[in-house]
């Protein structure tokens, strides 16, 4: 299918405008599947493989593996660059992730001082209150 047409006037048009970033192809669509499975299936080894001894790095190495599928999902799927949209896709992309980041931040930094400002009182306290 041509992006080239001709007008009434007998002008010759494309559709063309230099920016190729909005289309797939097969090719790209494999390679982001792949990529996609190996990244899934790598967590779910390490979880069932109980490979690391300390839950704490299981979940990071897990959280650092989500991180880069979704970078994957981005420029495969979704076909995200500096150069899709004049630089406007990336401009909200960064946008969205700070608000993200302060909202998650916000909402730890909440419930963590309600967490510690709502404990019980110890019975050693009550009797020590005025």
């Amino acid at each position: 299918m041509s992006a080239a047409h001709t007008d009434h006037a007998g002008h010759h048009h494309d559709h063309h405008h230099g920016d190729a970033s909005g289309h797939g192809t097969l090719k790209g669509y494999i390679t982001g599947f792949v990529l996609a499975v190996i990244l899934t299936a790598i967590p779910f080894w390490l979880v069932m493989g109980d490979i690391f001894a300390d839950a704490q790095t299981t979940a990071l190495v897990i959280m650092a593996l989500a991180v880069v599928q979704i970078v994957v999902h981005m420029v495969y799927f979704l076909h995200m660059n500096t150069r899709s949209e004049g630089g406007w896709t990336m401009l909200a992309l960064i946008f969205t992730v700070v608000l993200v980041v302060i909202t998650l931040a916000g909402s730890l930094w909440v419930m963590y001082h309600l967490n510690h400002n709502m404990m019980p009182v110890s019975a050693h306290d009550m009797r020590n209150m005025p």
